[in-house]
């Protein structure tokens, strides 16, 4: 009886600390898979902006440049990129997010970085731009947003040009509450995560207006603001796109967790047979560690989705 229950209690104690890697996986081993992500995505992004965009940003962002008299250019309409692909790069100085938004806002697309919703206008053109981040998890790059107050700058940088937003406002909304994604007349900016923080209850919406743009040579068309008709809806964007459900695979995430299970097995077995069981523990440690490091990257997926 007293073995039986050494031996729950041994696994107890296990699967605890599975649940305390795990969660530590979540906060911050995500946050090193999306900074390599963001790496790479930047790389590809600098060869589709011209070498001053980064000094022309930040002198946008510090000065009241008139590009135009009157309302400031919108970016005429282009093709989104593919899912995944880079569409800009979004910073909000007053809580130093500096981030490569992609195309789309499935689970694998947020996982890269701050994803731009199917079906709305591209950064910088006319309507309403939607930009949806997650809030606790790789790198969290809505972190902080309910610390933007209303005036604060949001700067996108896109190969159409740069665009300066002031915020508006904010507020709070169900997780199916897709109208803050509707079009709108002038040229705003939607950005969404989850609500409030370590949880999935509520979505927090910041809204924002164009306020001054620069569009590069190649874009520098002072486009019109077309009209409601003309803009493209949220009948595009998928049901789930405010992060209700997970989309993974079950597959990697059972395989990489029997070869785990049977990783541990092995590596305790041979450390019973031998004289110095640190020797064998040791190396062994480590290559457990990269196998839950994997295995938690392929269960992550499966969650319910959370910003």
């Amino acid at each position: 009886m007293l073995r039986a229950v050494n031996v729950i209690g041994r696994i107890l104690i296990g699967l605890g600390l599975l649940l305390v890697l795990f969660t530590a996986y979540q906060l911050w081993g995500t946050g090193l898979v999306e900074a390599h992500s963001q790496s790479v995505l930047r790389s590809e992004l600098d060869h589709q902006l011209p070498p001053g965009a980064p000094a022309a940003a930040r002198h946008l962002s510090t000065h009241h440049v008139a590009v135009h008299s009157g309302p400031p250019a919108t970016a005429p309409p282009r093709a989104a990129p593919q899912p995944g692909q880079p569409v800009g790069v979004i910073q909000i100085p007053s809580i130093g997010l500096d981030q490569v938004i992609v195309e789309g806002v499935g689970t694998d697309d947020l996982r890269l970085g701050p994803g731009h919703y199917p079906g709305t206008p591209l950064p910088g053109q006319a309507g309403n731009v939607a930009i949806a981040g997650h809030r606790t998890t790789y790198a969290h790059p809505f972190y902080s947003l309910d610390a933007v107050t209303p005036g604060g700058q949001i700067v996108i940088t896109t190969p159409q040009g740069i665009f300066v937003y002031a915020t508006s406002a904010t507020q709070v909304v169900a997780p199916t509450d897709v109208a803050v994604l509707d079009p709108t007349p002038g040229a705003g900016l939607t950005l969404t995560t989850c609500n409030p923080r370590y949880s999935a209850a509520t979505r927090l919406v910041l809204h924002a207006t164009l306020l001054r743009s620069l569009l590069f040579s190649a874009a520098a068309v002072h486009s019109r603001a077309p009209a409601p008709t003309e803009q493209p809806g949220h009948q595009a964007i998928p049901a789930n796109a405010l992060g209700e459900g997970g989309d993974g695979d079950w597959l990697p995430a059972v395989g990489w967790g029997l070869a785990t299970a049977a990783a541990a097995f092995g590596i305790w077995l041979l450390a019973r047979s031998v004289r110095h069981p640190w020797a064998v523990g040791v190396p062994g440690l480590f290559v457990l560690l990269v196998l839950l490091f994997l295995f938690f990257g392929s269960v992550s997926p499966l969650l319910p989705a959370s910003f």
